[in-house]
């Protein structure tokens, strides 16, 4: 099937967009008084601006300077890297990432530079090496911008009170916008009229579509009820909860549908939790087994999900199928378009189809090792911290949410503010799971006697780094 690939929108395309600025004067108002507050405020608070500008703003509101898109995202992000360095500029204690570099930062790392490499391969033009270098902005050097920021428990519950406030704005603005037809950030320089299918209305709020918004409000309720749980804030718990089920009630949307049983069914797991292995093999050999037997492919099965009326689970599960025969295409360094694959798959809605035909195959494996090793972070803690209820629990709710991504992953790709959410959920899992494990080396350490340990090896554990490791040192 030959499609015209002059049909991709162009915002779908390397160097298209927008070629003037669209920063309305709300939102310019509203990036000035965050970029002053990022500049003064202690470092704990900078975190509250910084989210509450990105998801209560309409995206795609930029500056455009020079050829180079500035989002407002991209520009908190740079304003925030200059308070970073000048605060490591006057203080060598200053640490961008708390607790060091752990394995999912590497990863992370590897994944974000491969990606950016492979599509500048693809193209090999001036327009790609600057998509690329604000891909880098946004992903790089927001993740560790974040991981600057949360540095510690008190920080953790600080930003999942901001999303509760965050999700609580949207929640009535998107039920007004399902009742009235109307949306109220149109006022912003967002879009008015809400989308429609089937005759239903469609919340989107700030974000590119209903999905997005709606996927953003289902995988952060499990960090809610961590909040309720732990006591921390149980108005702010409460209130994020019952709005982030009110997202994803007024987008309409199957992929928050999922997402959000999703995170539901991960909190019910819990008393299987000391057999998870055997849960995860069997699911594995579930799948194969219906691979075997059905007469379609087994991810065939997502054609059949219907939640919402109008949904389409077919495209998702043939871009899948188009991702797998044309294996060869994309593998090396990704694939420029995907147009040609069949009607309408140049909408890459999979994350991980997404990494693949961007980045190819080593791209697509860091993006897999980034979930996994998310994964067995946090079970490895929760094992270490074993008899601490609240920090089992802790670790049992975090890996709840970032089920809930996964699930998401199969029905969209970030394309908006969205994607914020997700790094602050791998920085906020480097940074509890850190102290989680540094917590049980000391408890553990205290446990040895300090007669039955040559003074040369008591100096050399006194020294060793305390960050930045995945692993334990053995029990002495």
């Amino acid at each position: 099937m030959q499609v015209d690939l002059n049909n991709i929108p162009d915002n779908m395309r390397v160097g298209g967009g927008a070629n003037a600025s669209s920063m309305t004067p709300p939102v310019l108002a509203i990036l000035v008084i965050a970029v002053v507050l990022i500049w003064v405020l202690p470092r704990k608070y900078v975190i509250i601006p910084f989210l509450l500008s990105i998801f209560l703003t309409p995206f795609g509101k930029q500056l455009y300077i020079g050829g180079v898109h500035f989002f407002l995202p991209r520009i908190l992000i740079l304003c925030g890297w200059v308070r970073l360095l000048y605060l490591k500029s006057t203080s060598s204690k200053t640490k961008i990432a708390s607790g060091g570099f752990t394995s999912i930062d590497k990863v992370f790392l590897l994944w974000a530079s491969l990606r950016a490499l492979a599509t500048f391969l693809e193209f090999l033009d001036m327009s790609a090496l600057i998509n690329q270098a604000g891909f880098l902005i946004d992903t790089l050097a927001g993740y560790f911008l974040l991981r600057f920021l949360i540095q510690d428990e008190e920080d953790i519950g600080r930003v999942v009170k901001t999303f509760a406030v965050i999700v609580s704005i949207l929640a009535l603005t998107m039920v007004n916008e399902r009742l009235m037809g109307l949306n109220v950030f149109g006022y912003m320089g967002g879009r008015f009229a809400p989308f429609i299918r089937d005759g239903s209305i469609r919340s989107q709020g700030t974000f590119t579509g209903p999905i997005p918004a709606g996927t953003f409000g289902a995988t952060l309720f499990c960090l809610f009820v961590w909040l309720w749980y732990s006591g921390r804030s149980r108005i702010h718990g409460i209130a994020g909860m019952v709005a982030s089920a009110m997202i994803v009630l007024t987008c309409a949307s199957s992929t928050p549908a999922l997402a959000f049983p999703a995170g539901l069914l991960g909190i019910a797991m819990w008393p299987l939790r000391k057999h998870m292995r055997i849960v995860r093999w069997a699911l594995a050999t579930a799948l194969v087994a219906l691979h075997l037997v059905m007469k379609a492919p087994v991810w065939m099965i997502i054609n059949h999900i219907n939640l919402v009326g109008g949904n389409s689970g077919y495209h998702r599960a043939m871009l899948i199928d188009q991702f797998i025969r044309h294996f060869s295409d994309w593998w090396l360094i990704g694939v420029k378009s995907t147009a040609s694959w069949g009607w309408d798959l140049w909408d890459q809605a999979n994350q991980l189809v997404a990494e693949g035909e961007t980045g190819g195959l080593a791209t697509f494996i860091c993006f897999v090792l980034i979930v996994s090793w998310s994964f067995g972070r946090i079970g490895t803690a929760r094992k270490r911290i074993a008899g601490d209820r609240k920090k089992e629990w802790m670790c049992w709710f975090l890996g709840s949410a970032l089920f809930s991504f996964v699930v998401s992953f199969f029905g969209i790709s970030f394309s908006d503010q969205s994607i914020y959410g997700w790094l602050a959920l791998l920085a906020i899992i480097c940074v509890s799971t850190t102290r989680m494990l540094e917590r049980k080396r000391s408890s553990d350490d205290s446990r040895g006697s300090v007669a039955d340990i040559p003074t040369t090896d008591i100096d050399r554990r006194l020294r060793q780094p305390t960050f930045g490791t995945d692993e334990l040192p053995l029990r002495v």
